[in-house]
Formats: C-alpha cells, structure tokens, sequence
C-alpha cells in the first residue's frame, strides 16, 4: 500500500487485509485492529499504536477487509513520508505487519 494525502485532510488511511484458514478466506472483523505510522525503518514502539477499525467492501469476492484508521482528527501527522503498520490482536495471535507507506504533502 502506498498512498500521499495533504497534511490538511481528514481522511481514513485504508490497508487492505487478507486472512485464511486451510485456504479458506476468514472474516477478521471480530478481532481488534490498531494501526501505527512511524519514521521510515523504524519499528512501532506501544505509544505508537492508534486505534483503527474495519471496513468491508462486499462488492467483491470474497469480500474485502480494511483496516482503517482516522489521520488528521485524532491522529495528527506532520508533512513527511511514514511507514504504515497495522496489528491484528486475534487471541492466541497478534500479528504485526508493515503494509507500506504513507506520503503527506
């Protein structure tokens, strides 16, 4: 994912997320989701995470899971490019993947 916005926008900053089990895909909506944006190359310390929360796009097949997360209200960003990261905390699992970048202009 890689995605520029105005440091003046309001906007959510959308990661697409893909879960299976035995091929199947899974719906990960039940599980908490927090993303975090950080200085290229470094990795999210706990004051970095933000809440985010899940989006569906049911027009495709299987349907689509975002992770999303409000940059510019809650979250501030300054002009600058991020690394984009979103954690999945689904018991006995957390997953924690870069998802890309984020340019703000």
């Amino acid at each position: 994912m890689s995605a520029e916005l105005s440091v003046l926008a309001v906007t959510y900053v959308k990661v697409p997320v893909r879960v299976t089990e035995s091929g199947a895909s899974v719906d990960p909506t039940g599980a908490t989701v927090q993303m975090a944006f950080t200085a290229s190359d470094v990795d999210p310390v706990s004051g970095d995470w933000k809440t985010a929360s899940w989006e569906t796009d049911a027009t495709t097949t299987p349907d689509t899971y975002l992770a999303r997360c409000l940059v510019g209200s809650a979250v501030t960003l300054a002009v600058g490019t991020y690394d984009v990261w979103v954690k999945i905390l689904a018991s006995p699992e957390t997953v924690v993947d870069r998802a890309g970048f984020l340019k703000v202009v």
